[in-house]
């Protein structure tokens, strides 16, 4: 599942016809960035890529003062049999992507493991101010909010949270995790 896809090929039929730069400025208005997993920087790869597949089309060019010229970029009868599967497999379609901080704490440097308190305390922090600071950012945006970009947005809070509580149980079992491994890697030692 494609969000950048959802997101052009959604744009484009609701909005109409609209270049590159119009889309990336939709996106940094809507604050995409933070509650979904597009980047403003992918836009204009993923509208070649939309082009390339015949779901957009190039309309006509515009050139505005003296600003370079523009592609206006339309959707297709293709994009919009797309799109509609798009929508549906995004409501349908469960996504949690691993995190490779699990691989890395079954992988841990033996010579490292007095680093690991200061290292989750510090990886907790983070959790903690991104938890604030989106929080503030919803609190700021919420009367510009639809109930469901509303509840989107909450969703990345309750996840936030989540994650907050796992690396506190993480924390709070951090010296036994320690000794396990201290005794794991002696039983493993072909020296000893």
């Amino acid at each position: 599942m494609s969000s950048i896809r959802l997101f052009i090929l959604s744009a484009l039929s609701e909005r109409g016809p609209m270049h590159g730069h119009h889309l990336r400025l939709l996106s940094e208005e809507e604050h995409l960035d933070m509650w979904t997993d597009i980047t403003i920087g992918g836009l204009y790869g993923a509208i070649k890529r939309l082009g390339a597949e015949g779901l957009i089309e190039e309309m006509r060019t515009e050139t505005v003062g003296s600003y370079p010229t523009r592609k206006i970029w339309r959707i297709t009868e293709s994009g919009i049999q797309a799109l509609s599967s798009l929508k549906i497999r995004g409501l349908r379609e469960i996504v949690l992507r691993p995190d490779p901080f699990d691989l890395a704490i079954t992988r841990l440097d033996p010579d490292r493991l007095d680093d690991l308190e200061s290292v989750i305390a510090a990886r907790l922090a983070s959790l903690e101010a991104m938890l604030t600071d989106y929080e503030a950012h919803m609190r700021t945006v919420a009367r510009y909010l639809s109930l469901a970009e509303s509840l989107a947005m909450r969703h990345h809070v309750v996840r936030l949270r989540a994650e907050i509580a796992w690396h506190q149980e993480l924390a709070a079992q951090l010296p036994q995790l320690i000794l396990d491994e201290k005794a794991r890697r002696t039983s493993h030692d072909p020296a000893t």
